[in-house]
């Protein structure tokens, strides 16, 4: 979202010329120190913005200076490309705007290196549906109209009401504030604030949604990356198993692959790997070491020591 806005930014100040930074926190609808702050962004990564003290003062850019894509390095355009392969533009509704964008950068490359972008793109292939074992990408069905809802409200800054249902309950509405979308794995996220606190709902369980009039309670600037990191960890601080477990290098993945999380992973000196990890309960930590065989073997909880030697034990009495 910080990037776009440095974008707008810069195309203001291009269509516009001179401005003061309360004309474009207006424009942009930010806090003046917001705009400070970009301004500052756009310095640092070498946009020519200077500013002009007094009465008529304000920010402006070197005369001069484009932004046309025809000045796109080889390997901008290639990111920008591939970028149009990804999976992101699908879960968010996006797909078919993404892909316009991605033909449009590609045309307005310069002619002796539009042929040669549009064959490197062709030679690298970004999340495919399958895997190198044919285990497909499930990707979640959300429908257009919400998506489109959801993304209206979390860009514009508006208040959002869905009508949401949590794992093992009926659905029902709620109001909530936005602060952005997150997709892991194919799956989308909204993180949100209710009454201030932190909310995070899956889209896939939105059965409808729409966006309000009034504005969303959420701060001006966000970090995504450190609000995923915080919720992902408290998740996971709550109703799951910890398990410490030697396992065969071959058949990490398959660990990994039934695993709520990673917490911690080492190579201990005969080759195994021991790796932290946490389950959604006893019953999903049973059943996932089970299918590792003698590739596998738990260190930590006794609870789950106990219920792996009792299932064996139940087996090898049926066998005898």
């Amino acid at each position: 979202m910080r990037a776009d806005r440095l974008v707008s930014l810069v195309l203001l100040l291009r269509r516009r010329g001179r401005m003061t930074a309360e004309a474009i926190a207006a424009e942009l609808e930010v806090s003046t120190r917001t705009v400070l702050r970009d301004v500052e962004a756009l310095s640092v990564a070498g946009v020519p913005v200077y500013a002009e003290r007094g009465r008529h003062g304000g920010f402006a850019l070197l005369p001069g200076f484009r932004t046309e894509l025809a000045g796109l390095t080889h390997d901008e355009a290639l990111a920008l490309s591939t970028a149009g392969s990804g999976r992101a533009g699908q879960v968010f509704g996006l797909g078919p705007a993404l892909g316009s964008a991605m033909r449009k950068v590609v045309d307005a490359l310069p002619e002796s290196r539009r042929s040669v972008a549009s064959d490197a793109v062709a030679r690298i292939l970004i999340e495919p549906e399958t895997d190198l074992l044919s285990r497909r990408q499930v990707s979640e069905e959300i429908a257009d109209n919400t998506v489109t809802e959801v993304r209206r409200a979390v860009l514009a800054g508006h208040k959002l009401r869905i009508h949401y249902a949590a794992s093992g309950a009926q659905p029902r509405w709620r109001t909530v504030d936005p602060v952005g979308l997150v997709t892991v794995r194919a799956r989308a996220y909204l993180l949100a604030l209710v009454d201030g606190r932190d909310r995070t709902y899956r889209l896939s369980r939105m059965c409808a949604a729409r966006e309000l009039p009034e504005p969303s309670e959420r701060p001006d600037d966000v970090d995504l990356d450190r609000l995923w990191a915080d919720r992902c960890a408290r998740f996971l601080s709550r109703d799951h198993i910890a398990v410490q477990v030697l396992v065969h290098p071959a058949r990490r993945e398959e660990l990994l692959d039934t695993a709520r999380a990673v917490r911690s992973e080492t190579t201990e000196d005969d080759g195994l790997l021991r790796l932290d990890v946490s389950f959604e309960d006893l019953r999903h930590a049973v059943w996932a070491v089970w299918q590792l065989g003698a590739d596998a073997v738990v260190l930590a909880p006794d609870t789950l020591r106990t219920a792996l030697r009792e299932r064996a034990e139940l087996v090898a009495s049926r066998y005898r």
